[in-house]
């Protein structure tokens, strides 16, 4: 008798923190995927989180419907912190095939997300969207850009490869890229000028260790180097420095051979 009045208090006590929580939980559930915060206007951005101000959001949109009647492709733009109206958006714009949805949202790591029609995969593939997704939503541009420029700048690319009939990667060359690309080219020539080197007397170039070891220096140097460089941009500048490195590479490797025997300590 004396067990029973604390264990029933105690039952008592986990009843009323259960109906607290479900109390306090059931607001936010409401208010994560509600309906009633679409506008009573039909519009292109839905800005619940602010990331646009209003002369942005009201110039990206009359661009968007200006895109939309010229083309047909349909952009939706939704951002969202701890209020979204969850999927009536689709019913309230009428997503279809030939949509894209951008949602914002920048509790994730990574800012962007995009909800892609299966017409516009047949001309923007899956990994063009990874591309866009890491390129300008990731947490290091957004912290040198901004919300609203990580926005825009993923829109402009989307519009301009669906205008020149689709893009299989990003427009645009990061310096970022640009430096793994050149990293990867003078290692692709540090491999080549290493298999080339004289292993007999008198052979100025082994071509038959050059042809071996080409698989290796080919990715590195063609698929990994010139490769990014000239299907994001038309710009001959970051393909000499790739060139000039892979040369630059090689040479090295070549001669380094005679450059350490000529810095070696004479004998007294």
């Amino acid at each position: 008798m004396q067990h029973f009045f604390p264990s029933r208090l105690l039952k008592v006590f986990s009843a009323f923190l259960l109906s607290l929580s479900i109390w306090a939980i059931a607001p936010a559930a409401q208010a994560y995927d509600n309906p009633d915060l679409l506008p009573s206007v039909q519009t292109p951005i839905i800005d619940l989180a602010g990331a646009l101000t209003q002369v942005q959001e009201d110039s990206l949109a009359q661009e968007i419907e200006e895109f939309e009647s010229g083309t047909g492709w349909k952009l939706r733009v939704l951002t969202q912190y701890d209020r979204t109206p969850g999927r009536a958006v689709r019913d309230f714009w009428g997503l279809n095939e030939k949509s894209v949805l951008l949602v914002a949202d920048p509790r994730g790591g990574n800012l962007l997300n995009f909800n892609v029609g299966d017409a516009v995969y047949e001309l923007l593939p899956r990994t063009f969207w990874v591309e866009l997704q890491t390129r300008y939503g990731n947490q290091f541009y957004v912290r040198e850009n901004g919300e609203d420029r990580s926005i825009l700048d993923s829109l402009h690319s989307v519009k301009a490869c669906l205008s020149q009939g689709g893009c299989q990667v990003v427009p645009g060359l990061p310096r970022e890229q640009w430096i793994l690309t050149l990293i990867t080219s003078c290692l692709g020539g540090v491999v080549l000028g290493f298999a080339a080197q004289p292993r007999k007397s008198g052979q100025l170039v082994a071509w038959q260790w050059a042809l071996i070891f080409s698989p290796l220096w080919g990715i590195l140097f063609i698929a990994f180097g010139i490769g990014p460089v000239v299907t994001r941009t038309s710009d001959w500048l970051p393909l000499v420095r790739n060139l000039a490195g892979f040369s630059i590479g090689a040479l090295v490797a070549y001669l380094s051979p005679m450059l350490g025997s000529d810095s070696s300590p004479s004998e007294t």
